[in-house]
């Protein structure tokens, strides 16, 4: 076996709606070719969101639960430098764990989605590349 990409980030979430106005409005993405909304209380369906994030897929999805434990976390480049960023998310109404964690390459600060997933705010330093 050759793993040659990576197909997608997935997070689960419990509320659609939240969780779309969170990625959407709060983060400002746009959905990707994939958005199933079959979501309907006691029926078993479950809706599927894809974000395209500079060519990769981020996924939420209702098909299974949010731990609200650490687990698997996406990093989500800005533009602007990281305190704007941060005050931005702010005002928007994300909350902020880690406001700034400096390395030597980037600074980063940690945010979470309404069920508690940890998203990571990224800004490489000048004369740095992934």
């Amino acid at each position: 076996m050759k793993i040659t990409n990576v197909a997608y980030v997935g997070y689960p979430v419990t509320d659609i709606a939240r969780a779309r106005h969170f990625y959407e409005k709060v983060l400002g993405l746009k959905t990707g070719d994939i958005v199933e909304e079959n979501d309907k209380p006691g029926e078993g369906n479950f809706s599927w969101i894809e974000y395209d994030v500079a060519g990769q897929t981020l996924a939420i999805s209702n098909a299974w639960p949010p731990s609200g434990k650490s687990g698997p976390s996406i990093a989500l480049e800005v533009e602007e430098d990281l305190a704007t960023a941060v005050a931005q998310l702010k005002a928007a109404g994300a909350t902020v764990t880690m406001e700034h964690i400096p390395s030597p390459v980037c600074d980063m600060a940690v945010i979470t989605d309404p069920d508690g997933n940890s998203i990571i705010i990224h800004k490489l330093k000048p004369g740095h590349t992934h």
